[in-house]
C-alpha cells in the first residue's frame, strides 16, 4: 500500500461521502494504490452509519474505526496512525477544507525529494477575525520561546509522512497528546508547502475558542518545564518586594516617626501574595494532573468496532 489517508471524524455525517467522492476524483490515473482509513470520534450523528455504508460500497479501500466515546481528535490521528498501512500517511480533515489534490502534491514531492520525511501544509492566509489571528501568533510566539521544539506558525496537522516517522510517533504513546508538538519533537526533515482552507462542504467547525485555549495550554505545558520556572521567579520576586517593604516601613518609623501602616495594607498583601500563592499551586497542578493520570496507564482510545477490508 502506497498512501493511507488517515480522516478523524466528529460528527461528520453530511461530509464523509463527499470526502470520497472528492478522494477518489484527486487520485484517478495517480498509478499507485491508496486506502481511506476514517475514525469516527464517538459521533453522536449519523457519521457511523454513513461510513458502515461506504465501508461495504468499498469504492476504495476504505477501513473504519469506531471509538466506544469521544476521545478527541489527536486519539483519533494516533488510532489512525496504528491502523494504517501504507507505506505514506496523510492526515487530513473530512470537512474538504483541506484538499486531497494537495495530499497527491505531498506525494509528489516524498517520492522525488528523498532528502524530505514529512510535507506539512500551513495556511498562507486565513480568513478568521484579527482577535483570533492575534491570539494564534501569541501562542506560537510563546510556546516557542518556552519549549524545546520549534513549531511553524499556521501549520496544521495537514501532513503526509513517511512510514518510518510514523513508527516513530507510534512509539509515543503519551496519554495528553499535542500532535504538533509531537511531530517537532520527533524530528526528521521538513518541507513545508502553503495552502488555502476551503469553506466546510457541510456542517460547523468544532473548534472555538475555549477549545483553541485548552489545547494551547495542552501544547504548552506537555512540552516545557518553564511554567514551573515561572513560578519560582513569581516566589523569588514577591520575597524580595516584602523584604524591600519590611526596610521602608522600618525606616519610616525609627527615622520619620511615621506609623506603620495598619488594616488596609493587610489586607492587600494578604490578598497579593494569596493570589501569588494560588497562581503557583495552579501551575504545579497542571504538571501533577497529567502525570497522575499518565501513571494510570489507560488507552488512548478504545476501539467499540473495527472494519477492515479485505
Amino acid at each position: 500500500m502506497k498512501l493511507s489517508l488517515v480522516v478523524p471524524c466528529y460528527n461528520e455525517a453530511e461530509n464523509v461521502a463527499a470526502f470520497q467522492e472528492a478522494t477518489i476524483a484527486a487520485f484517478e490515473g495517480c498509478g499507485y494504490d491508496y486506502e481511506i482509513v476514517f475514525i469516527d470520534d464517538g459521533s453522536q450523528d449519523a457519521t457511523m452509519h454513513n461510513l458502515r455504508k461506504l465501508h461495504a460500497q468499498q469504492k476504495c479501500p476504505v477501513k473504519v474505526v469506531s471509538f466506544s466515546r469521544n476521545f478527541g481528535k489527536e486519539a483519533g490521528i494516533y488510532a489512525g496512525l496504528t491502523h494504517s498501512s501504507g507505506e505514506y500517511v496523510t492526515f487530513i480533515d473530512a470537512d474538504l477544507q483541506q484538499r486531497p489534490e494537495i495530499v497527491r502534491d505531498m506525494v509528489k514531492i516524498l517520492d522525488e525529494k528523498p532528502e524530505y520525511d514529512i510535507v506539512a501544509a500551513y495556511q498562507d492566509r486565513r480568513n478568521e477575525g484579527k482577535i483570533l489571528s492575534f491570539f494564534k501568533k501569541s501562542f506560537y510566539g510563546i510556546i516557542n520561546r518556552l519549549s524545546n521544539v520549534n513549531l511553524k506558525s499556521d501549520a496544521s496537522d495537514f501532513r503526509t509522512i513517511r512510514r518510518s516517522v510514523a513508527d516513530s510517533i507510534i512509539e509515543l504513546a503519551e496519554y495528553h497528546r499535542f500532535s504538533k508538538g509531537i511531530f517537532a519533537w520527533v524530528g526528521y526533515n521538513t518541507c513545508f508547502i502553503p495552502y488555502v482552507a476551503c469553506e466546510r462542504t457541510a456542517g460547523t467547525t468544532k473548534w472555538n475558542f475555549r477549545s483553541l485555549t485548552n489545547y494551547a495550554i495542552e501544547g504548552i505545558i506537555g512540552y516545557s518545564t518553564k511554567p514551573l520556572r515561572i513560578a519560582t521567579f513569581c516566589g523569588f520576586l514577591t520575597a524580595i518586594a516584602s523584604i524591600i517593604y519590611l526596610i521602608v516601613v522600618v525606616l519610616q518609623k525609627l527615622i520619620a516617626g511615621i506609623d506603620i501602616p495598619g488594616y488596609a495594607t493587610i489586607i492587600v498583601l494578604t490578598l497579593l501574595l494569596g493570589a501569588v500563592q494560588l497562581f503557583c499551586i495552579g501551575i504545579i497542578g497542571e504538571y501533577v494532573g497529567r502525570t497522575f493520570e499518565q501513571t494510570k496507564n489507560r488507552p488512548i482510545f478504545i476501539a467499540k468496532e473495527i472494519l477492515n477490508y479485505k
